[in-house]
């Protein structure tokens, strides 16, 4: 796949097939994903590939959380407390996109919750990748981690795969780290679902808008 299409093509997938995906094909993602840029080459990210039952019981266990009404619990605070315009108003209009896919109304509380505990289980993908950095490192590091995120993302697209990367599969990171006997300095990221994707599932045809290039760019110097 052309590294163009790759990126402009790349969305967040939220229906996967039923088909798994070979040990051979997850090395190939992360074998050309660990060519990310890293400040020292210092290659901070650390991945756990996880699929069938320790997924389910991952999944289980903080749909169970979540039900027990137990606070998330993340290594990190991902959302800003307060989104100060543009940021509340794109979130706004990308979480109406989503439930419009669905055909979820805003007032049906149930259904949003059932949509929300689809993410503990990473939409049914056969995949699920968590992402740690070691709490030793700094921010740095996890700006990189990100950077190898992004390759990761756009690697799986040239196997035929899709992704969606889950703050939520962060939100309880001592059940992950105790299903996956990891120590609590292993700080989780992110978690990333991934597979083939269902291409006619409604929720995977809608599409985010994306700010056009002068509304986040300033020019400087000579033209």
């Amino acid at each position: 796949m052309e590294v163009l299409e790759a990126i402009r093509g790349r969305a967040s997938v939220r229906a996967f097939l039923d088909q798994p995906v070979t040990r051979e094909t997850i090395r190939g993602v992360l074998d050309a994903a660990k060519w990310s840029p890293s400040g020292g080459n210092t290659q901070p990210w650390q991945v756990a590939v996880v699929t069938g039952e320790t997924k389910r019981e991952i999944g289980d266990r903080m749909v169970a959380a979540y039900r027990a009404g137990e606070e998330g619990d993340a290594d990190y605070q991902y959302y800003a407390k307060r989104f100060p315009e543009p940021y509340r108003g794109r979130r706004y209009t990308c979480g109406m996109a989503l439930y419009s896919a669905l055909g979820i109304e805003r007032s049906d509380k149930p259904g949003r919750r059932a949509q929300w505990e689809k993410n503990y289980h990473g939409f049914d993908a056969p995949v699920e990748l968590f992402i740690f950095v070691d709490d030793a490192l700094e921010m740095g590091s996890w700006v990189d981690t990100g950077m190898f995120i992004q390759n990761v993302m756009l690697a799986a697209r040239a196997f035929g795969l899709e992704t969606c990367p889950q703050a939520a599969l962060a939100e309880y990171p001592g059940i992950v780290r105790e299903v996956l006997d990891l120590p609590d300095s292993m700080k989780l990221v992110c978690g990333i679902a991934m597979g083939y994707p269902e291409p006619e599932a409604a929720v995977n045809g809608y599409r985010t808008e994306r700010e056009d290039v002068d509304g986040f760019t300033r020019w400087y110097g000579d033209d």
